[in-house]
């Protein structure tokens, strides 16, 4: 019987000790060679058959993580466009409420608007800050410079009793932390970070009712019948989320499926109990050091004030971390060990 450790080891064999996922995560065995397959499917002239079957597995593989139905959820390519989306869809004028710093796809498509107003409020005052003129609140479930967790059940009653509907970015949180996509109108992920996917995909779910969203990007695929859709106007959009879709990165999607598949069979619970356990190491060891993270209680991001100019020197010696603003960034996910930890602890120390 596999364990976590036994299936982790037998799809990762990283070459250097990368800390780095929050900026994207490294791709398992199994979704190399299924790249592969697909690139060889394009090489023979084959029937593409087989890469559309993929969107549709990755799309109901991530429905399943994300706890809703499949219908719900649109296959696209970023979470900007999603965001656009969204943002296309609200009346001028409309109030969008958002954390400072948050990360700009999530945000900036509601500034590129023009005719909305665009409040910006500390991230530990978005949930008090909802107002009865707020439209919407658009916000990172994990804050991609420092791993800060948004109070989101806080944020859903607020939302509820003023009457915005919610935006939700789980891009840095969705693989380790739980993604209740019920709880909240809108909710959008990239595959490329936590979730071990190749770039070029990203989930948007939207309410059973569509959620007053226009599909202003809706393309062939976003008919009912995409092959009946090819040519003037779509005469019947799909019934379902897939009328948010744009034209799939075919290879990215099969990549997708499979990555998607490890984390389904790995399971959340287990991956975040694992990236935590990490985080924390790695905290301890700081203050050993006499450093002190920004705070993020919980969070598998660990964001270390005044030593983000050590990333080049690091990245020398093998092991990557990212510079944000002069904060060290170590995020730490399911092919990472205590070896790892204490190599970048040990690193420091010097």
């Amino acid at each position: 019987m596999e364990t976590f450790e036994s299936l982790v080891r037998a799809e990762f064999a990283p070459k250097n000790t990368y800390l780095n996922t929050a900026s994207s995560g490294l791709l398992p065995a199994r979704t190399v060679t299924a790249l592969q397959e697909a690139a060889r499917i394009r090489f023979e002239g084959s029937p593409l058959d087989p890469l559309f079957e993929d969107v549709e597995a990755a799309r109901a593989s991530f429905a399943r993580l994300a706890g809703v139905p499949v219908a719900r959820v649109a296959a696209g390519a970023s979470v900007s466009s999603h965001s656009g989306v969204v943002a296309a869809s609200l009346p001028a004028g409309a109030e969008v409420l958002t954390a400072e710093d948050d990360f700009t796809s999530v945000v900036n498509p509601f500034h590129a608007r023009g005719d909305l107003k665009v409040r910006i409020v500390p991230l530990e005052r978005l949930a008090d800050s909802v107002r009865p003129d707020t439209a919407l609140v658009a916000v990172s479930a994990a804050q991609s410079a420092d791993g800060r967790i948004a109070d989101l059940p806080a944020l859903r009653e607020a939302a509820r009793e003023h009457g915005a509907r919610t935006y939700v970015d789980f891009s840095q949180a969705a693989g380790w932390l739980t993604v209740d996509a019920e709880s909240y109108d809108y909710t959008v992920s990239t595959a490329f970070k936590w979730l071990l996917g190749p770039h070029g995909a990203a989930f948007l779910v939207v309410p059973e009712d569509f959620g007053d969203l226009t599909p202003v990007l809706a393309g062939w695929v976003a008919g009912e019948i995409p092959w009946d859709s090819c040519y003037g106007p779509i005469a019947e959009l799909a019934h379902s989320a897939r009328r948010f879709d744009v034209s799939p990165a075919l290879f990215t999607y099969t990549g997708v499926r499979h990555s998607l598949a490890l984390m389904e069979e790995l399971g959340v619970d287990a991956v975040h109990a694992h990236d935590l356990a990490l985080a924390d190491r790695f905290r301890a060891g700081l203050a050993t050091l006499g450093h002190e993270p920004l705070p993020a209680p919980g969070s598998a991001i660990v964001s270390v004030p005044g030593l983000g100019g050590k990333q080049p020197e690091l990245s020398a010696a093998g092991i990557e971390v990212s510079d944000r603003a002069g904060n060290l960034r170590a995020s730490f996910h399911l092919y990472n060990t205590a070896a790892d930890v204490d190599r970048l602890l040990d690193a420091l120390s010097h």
